[in-house]
């Protein structure tokens, strides 16, 4: 009886997911507005009227695989100049600001020609210049008024301010009141309009300490680091988003400004917002402020494709941490016909505690605390990589955990998923789906990155559908593509704490 009963309630549940993702697909395309403006701009708007508020995402297709040797890390740099106000907000008097910023720009090529000089090096010429440079930073920060524009939107009521930078976008976003929409469109047109990069070379010290936080006093920091340079050996994703040590310390505000003037155009960014607004009232405020942004020539796509991958690669790092175990496998960009299958294989080896490897490694065998896999790693706007990582229990290994993964990833390329655990997989995906329509900030983001990497809002809600139609033959076929020795990369954290205990109890 109770089996009946979960089986009834089962059914319930799928009838009620695939109702609720019909439904919101026509509400969706009912309430919401897509506009391209004169300059090229798009703008999404989706009308929510539950509460008095609204929620905004501006996507910017631009990342750190934009980024070429000599300038990483200058993506997520201009995400923090993004805070430092314009022309009008943050300055005491900006004509006198603009002239010290110049100043300081001349200064600091000034001292970093001379210092990187290979030959005819000398130290006192390059004291001279870094004092010089200093002093005219020291002037230009007399006309600072710092974090003006954050306190601007925070006493305007905004929650959520926030930005990120990725591999393959960069975007800003927060929230608030619905009276507060023109409030938005102009200070988030002028700091796209009129980015003024001041404390630029501040702010790079503080970008510099927060690499050395995350990644070079982190070993799985610097694990995922040497792995991705050793999975990509020609493609961007290869370079870490924050930058590499000695670009941090070299590019300058005037690279900064030339990035921004080639991949801050209005064809190249995406607005959604969503929330309690009237498309007809709200697109005349953004064309207003936003169609004041000059059109710009759209980037070109970027020219270097991975090389397929033709043997195992392997990067080992001796650690006195826990031993970590990483593995990779490179699969095609997310516009690919078959995305829907490694979402789906994803789901079946990862997706918690009901997924393959959680109840092998960690509840079965016990030789792991965690054993998950990620898709679409580090970006997913070109071919990627489909990864897993494992953290084995006291007295287990990292080659331990590689060897309980290809057990799992060898049976889904001999048996065919069971039709009850395929369909687990779309199930809850269905509900995924359901989830994220439920904060307006969440959907602005979802519409912006996937108007951005599609073209169309709408693959956010026919995903589902191209999931449903996955077939254990579909996962069994990527299945034998994909995971293949020659395809794989596989990096270690070996600990040096565990190999002498060994030794001591040995002697």
């Amino acid at each position: 009886m109770a089996g009946v009963r979960r089986l009834s309630t089962f059914i319930l549940l799928l009838t009620l997911v695939a109702s609720l993702h019909a439904q919101d697909l026509a509400s969706a395309e009912k309430r919401t507005t897509v506009r391209k403006l004169a300059n090229g701009l798009t703008v999404i708007v989706m009308e929510r009227p539950e509460a008095p508020v609204f929620s905004f995402a501006t996507v910017v297709n631009a990342g750190s695989a934009q980024e070429v040797p000599g300038i990483t890390g200058l993506a997520h740099m201009f995400e923090h100049m993004a805070f430092k106000g314009t022309t009008k907000v943050g300055t005491k008097n900006y004509e006198a600001e603009k002239a010290a910023l110049a100043k300081v720009e001349s200064t600091y090529a000034d001292y970093d020609r001379e210092r990187r000089k290979t030959v005819g090096h000398d130290d006192a010429k390059v004291a001279e210049f870094e004092k010089a440079w200093k002093s005219a930073m020291d002037d230009a920060q007399k006309y600072v008024v710092p974090n003006e524009f954050s306190k601007v939107i925070d006493r305007a009521g905004a929650v959520g301010v926030n930005a990120f930078t990725a591999s393959d976008e960069t975007a800003y976003f927060y929230s608030f009141p619905s009276n507060r929409v023109e409030l938005w469109a102009y200070l988030d047109s002028e700091r796209f309009l009129h980015p003024v990069f001041r404390e630029f070379y501040k702010e790079r010290d503080v970008v510099t300490e927060e690499r050395r936080m995350r990644t070079e006093s982190s070993p799985v920091g610097r694990l995922v680091e040497q792995f991705l340079e050793t999975a990509f050996s020609a493609h961007p994703y290869r370079q870490p988003v924050v930058g590499w040590p000695s670009d941090l310390k070299t590019f300058s505000a005037t690279d900064a400004a030339a990035f921004y003037k080639k991949y801050y155009v209005p064809s190249n960014m995406v607005i959604a917002i969503v929330g309690d607004v009237k498309s007809s009232e709200v697109m005349p405020i953004v064309d207003k402020y936003f169609g004041r942004l000059p059109e710009g020539a759209q980037p070109e796509p970027n020219r270097t494709v991975e090389p397929p991958q033709i043997s195992e690669r392997f990067v080992t790092l001796r650690e006195t941490s826990q031993p970590f175990y990483l593995e990779g496998y490179h699969r095609p960009a997310v516009t690919d016909r078959d995305d829907a299958v490694y979402t789906v294989l994803s789901d079946l080896l990862s997706d918690g505690r009901t997924s393959r490897l959680y109840r092998s490694l960690v509840r079965d065998k016990k030789i792991a605390v965690n054993a998950q896999g990620f898709n679409g790693f580090p970006g997913n706007k070109y071919p990627n990589l489909f990864a897993f990582f494992a953290v084995p229990t006291p007295g287990h290994t990292a080659a331990e955990m590689g060897e309980a993964i290809r057990t799992e990833t060898d049976r889904l390329k001999s048996e065919d998923v069971s039709a009850d655990e395929l369909q687990a997989v779309k199930t809850r995906a269905k509900a995924q789906l359901i989830r994220q329509l439920d904060s307006n900030s969440g959907l602005a983001l979802q519409l912006a990155e996937y108007q951005t990497l599609f073209g169309d809002w709408r693959q956010l809600f026919r995903e589902v559908e191209e999931i449903d139609r996955v077939t254990p033959a579909d996962v069994r076929r990527v299945a034998n593509s994909l995971f293949v020795p020659t395809n794989r990369t596989v990096g270690t954290i070996e600990s040096t704490k565990t190999a002498a205990a060994s030794k001591g109890d040995s002697q």
